[in-house]
């Protein structure tokens, strides 16, 4: 199965998985998705991530955190910028979300990086998704 955004895909597997309450989810693999997925690990939402071979195809096997209660740490993970509207923002403009308690992730020159880390670094770029 082929779908136009990839990043899309891999939110919504994680979406669905956190909110059955899996321990863990597989997504076909890529370098950004993988990148993305370690600004989740550095940020708390995600466990551990690996790598799993099945035949041809590579995957990340990322696990999921979950509070003592059961309750995924990851509510909510929106796509910002998507294939048909990009959205780019200058090192002023690294939005907040939800007054500092979610974080956008961000694709800027020097990498994959949450918006906290490019604000600090003082470099815009494209915003890829918030996550809450």
């Amino acid at each position: 199965m082929t779908t136009s955004d990839p990043l899309a895909d891999m939110f919504t597997r994680i979406r669905n998985a956190a909110a059955a309450h899996h321990v863990e989810v597989k997504v076909p693999s890529s370098r950004v998705k993988r990148a993305v997925a370690e600004v989740l690990q550095q940020e708390g939402f995600l466990r551990g991530i690996s790598e799993v071979t099945e035949g041809p195809r590579d995957y990340l096997k990322l696990d999921i955190t979950y509070a003592d209660d059961r309750k995924a740490i990851l509510s909510g993970i929106r796509r910002v910028s998507r294939p048909g509207l990009r959205v780019y923002v200058s090192k002023q403009e690294i939005p907040r979300v939800f007054g500092g308690l979610g974080i956008a992730i961000m694709s800027t020159s020097q990498g994959v990086m949450s918006g906290r880390e490019a604000w600090r670094r003082k470099i815009g770029g494209e915003v890829l998704c918030y996550v809450w």
